[in-house]
């Protein structure tokens, strides 16, 4: 399933389309009628079944595309981009109904994104190719860790305080007139933030994980990699 593709028929009703592909994936018709309504309640598209897909929102046509992709039970779904130009709401129904067919079948679900929401969300295990070479094959939320685990400290001021002295107290990423962004080692979270806190007016303080996509930046220009498994 891509989803700058489809496979249904746009001047038919969908449920058209899914009896042409009943027929080409030879299914019985108890097991079609299971599959499609079983699809349909999890998708919630009860209403929009006999409808012209040229009449459908995005988001309801790719939900029957889904549909249409899994009558016949797969074993192995590809999904390239499923949730390329869906509104938010419509992006968080499609991976939750992912998620609870791959309980419900244990299918596997092999998954290509350049949206990271999708791959942290649904994907266990992560393959990163760059310029035709694996350079990391494991957990997600591991690859920061990999290249070195690194925290973000970001302050809120009471008062501006010179460049010059947020410079002295560690990595600084960026700064406004009241905000302040630190890059910090994991292992000195805690040396560093009170060290920070102690120095500054602060009124309001966090601490995070580097972005993944800086992760995955870093390995694709090439940062050391160590084995995360």
């Amino acid at each position: 399933m891509m989803g700058q593709k489809n496979q249904l028929w746009w001047d038919l009703p969908a449920s058209e389309s899914f009896e042409l592909n009943k027929l080409i994936y030879e299914i019985d018709e108890r097991r079609y009628k299971e599959a499609l309504d079983e699809l349909v309640t999890l998708l919630g598209v009860e209403e929009q079944l006999h409808v012209q897909v040229r009449r459908l929102s995005l988001g309801e046509r790719m939900k029957m595309e889904l549909i249409a992709a899994l009558l016949h039970r797969p074993r192995v779904i590809l999904l390239d981009e499923p949730t390329i130009g869906l509104d938010l709401v419509s992006q968080r129904r499609i991976r939750e109904f992912f998620k609870a067919y791959n309980r419900a079948h244990r299918t596997t679900i092999l998954l290509t994104s350049h949206y990271m929401k999708d791959i942290e969300d649904l994907c266990r295990r992560s393959i990163i190719i760059s310029g035709g070479q694996l350079v990391y094959d494991g957990d997600l939320h591991k690859v920061n860790e990999v290249i070195g685990a690194r925290k973000l400290l970001k302050v809120r001021l009471e008062t501006p305080v010179p460049n010059l002295t947020l410079t002295g107290l560690g990595k600084l990423r960026s700064n406004s007139e009241l905000e302040a962004i630190f890059e910090l080692d994991a292992e000195d979270t805690l040396t560093w933030s009170k060290k920070i806190l102690d120095a500054l007016p602060v009124v309001d303080f966090t601490i995070e994980d580097v972005p993944l996509e800086e992760g995955i930046a870093n390995l694709y220009d090439g940062g050391r990699l160590a084995d995360a498994k």
